[in-house]
């Protein structure tokens, strides 16, 4: 295996997981990773959601880096631990994300959206009586006017994770959005931001990564060159999962090495 980081991890510090921190580093170890990084998920501004309550995704960050240092420690040896937050865009909380991101002394920040119009397209709501590639659309434009308006951020995480959630096998008409994703790459490139390469959509049975090839493969044409490897599981069997078929993929489209943030400056390797 060529990629050996995992830089999107969720344990039970995260609301939707309920992952022991030491078993997921124990599957690292196992799957021949030498680096993980946890990338814990902290969300202001949550509507309420079926399964959670709003409080539910503001991150306890001293306890997550505390027990974080003890496994860094315990498993210095044996695989590199870093400390990462993916935290969750809005428009109505630009200031308070800017505000944690310096909280604390991150080694990698994800930036991601997972709300529009006060819905996760998660569920079926986001998407009843609406045209799918609509739907798609409006989370694109989010996104767009999340990567303008925050700066402290790394990589953008699963930027069509929209599909998901809608089309079982995660295709979608590339064309009709690639003027928005040009701005988006754009923007990023300006703002010396990555990607991110999310494969869990391949475990719920997609077809491509988040995002799809058409996107790695404009992102790399633009001069795109920041990417990252996550696998974004939230339990121990899902912990680099898919990472040879990343390999190819992004040699695929073009890329010759792939990211790993320490300190939040990128590390490159050779796929």
């Amino acid at each position: 295996m060529a990629i050996l980081a995992d830089c999107h991890l969720h344990t039970h510090f995260s609301a939707d997981s309920e992952a022991s921190m030491e078993e997921m580093i124990l599957a690292g170890i196992d799957a021949g990773l030498d680096t993980m990084c946890f990338t814990e998920h902290n969300d202001f501004d949550m509507p309420e959601l079926p399964d959670f309550p709003t409080e539910a995704w503001e991150l306890n960050t001293d306890s997550y880096l505390y027990e974080l240092l003890q496994y860094k420690e315990k498993y210095a040896d044996k695989i590199r631990i870093l400390f990462g937050v993916e935290i969750g865009f809005q428009e109505s909380c630009v200031r308070k994300d800017a505000v944690f991101a310096k909280s604390h002394e991150f080694d990698f920040i994800i930036g991601s959206t997972h709300i529009v119009r006060g819905m996760d397209p998660y569920y079926p709501e986001y998407f009843e009586g609406r045209d799918p590639e609509d739907a798609y659309h409006e989370y694109f434009e989010n996104e767009l006017i999340n990567i303008k308006k925050h700066s402290n951020f790394d990589v953008y995480g699963h930027l069509d994770y929209v599909v998901r959630y809608c089309n079982k096998n995660g295709t979608y008409d590339y064309a009709r959005h690639a003027e928005l994703f040009d701005e988006i790459l754009k923007t990023l490139l300006d703002k010396e931001k990555g990607i991110e390469l999310n494969t869990k959509g391949m475990t719920k049975g997609m077809k491509e990564f988040n995002p799809c090839m058409s996107i790695l493969k404009r992102y790399r044409e633009l001069g795109g060159e920041i990417i990252t490897i996550g696998s974004d599981a939230h339990a121990p069997s899902g912990v680099g999962l898919h990472f040879e078929k990343a390999c190819e993929v992004l040699k695929e489209a073009g890329f010759k090495y792939y990211s790993i943030f320490e300190k939040r400056t990128p590390e490159f390797h050779r796929l």
